[in-house]
């Protein structure tokens, strides 16, 4: 049984105290999600600490949006993922199209990067996904293809089994569009057949997520599609009525 798991990137958004009200109103309101729903929040990393007080003791997991590429050293400021698990998160978001596409985030860093959250007993939440132009020049399998072979296929399969993937198709991040529930299931199920030629049986275990502009007004016919294991959501995280929300949607 695959988990099911509602992840909430907060980003660049949000002071402290906002988000320890954010995460307060979150875990008030856990009673009404179901108990196989996982839930999930990564705030900015000056608020980890806080929100972590807040989560710490439910069933909330606390994430990171990113990790260094190193163990240790003269890196200012950077975040090692051993920093990380030493104050109880549990989770990283790696290769997230911002970092790719802002900061330069390549497959090669991000292999160290992989690597380094899961020898921290981390679990990676690991972003692939097509930009605009690749999806209607008909590459977004090529493109996705290559983002899950060049990192995951490193891994063995004891470490795979600690990852989570999220599919963003990058022109429904904050654009208000969406990916239908075809064409979402469709990356969803090539993305499980490409782990497969690696993995085998393995790949129907992972959970893969949706983060495409997921609301509570789609995320039900989402989350109703077969290799469809919940979301990475932006936005609508920042509203914990519309974070809850969307983990009822199962």
């Amino acid at each position: 049984m695959r988990k099911k798991i509602v992840a909430g990137n907060w980003k660049m958004n949000t002071t402290v105290p906002e988000g320890v009200k954010l995460a307060q109103d979150v875990v008030a309101k856990l009673s009404e999600v179901p108990s196989d729903v996982n839930l999930v929040v990564a705030p900015s990393f000056v608020h980890i600490a806080q929100v972590g007080e807040v989560v710490n003791g439910t069933s909330v997991g606390l994430s990171a949006q990113n990790c260094a590429d190193e163990v240790k050293g003269a890196y200012t400021g950077e975040v090692s993922a051993q920093m990380l698990s030493s104050i109880g998160v549990k989770y990283v978001i790696l290769g997230h199209s911002e970092r790719r596409e802002y900061y330069g985030e390549t497959n090669e860093k991000l292999v160290k990067k992989v690597n380094l959250a899961l020898a921290e007993g981390l679990t990676p939440i690991f972003c692939v996904g097509e930009k605009l132009e690749e999806r209607k020049a008909d590459k977004h399998f090529d493109v996705v293809g290559e983002q899950v072979k060049e990192v995951l296929f490193t891994l063995s399969a004891e470490q795979m089994a600690n990852v989570v993937i999220a599919y963003e198709p990058v022109w429904a991040i904050g654009t208000g569009e969406t990916a239908t529930k075809e064409q979402a299931q469709e990356i969803h199920a090539f993305i499980r057949a490409t782990l497969a030629e690696k993995f085998g049986a393995l790949a129907e275990e992972i959970s893969i997520l949706y983060g495409g502009s997921c609301k509570p007004s789609n995320a039900q016919e989402l989350f109703a599609q077969k290799d469809i294991d919940g979301g990475l959501i932006g936005g609508a995280a920042l509203k914990a009525e519309d974070f809850i929300a969307i983990a009822k949607s199962f």
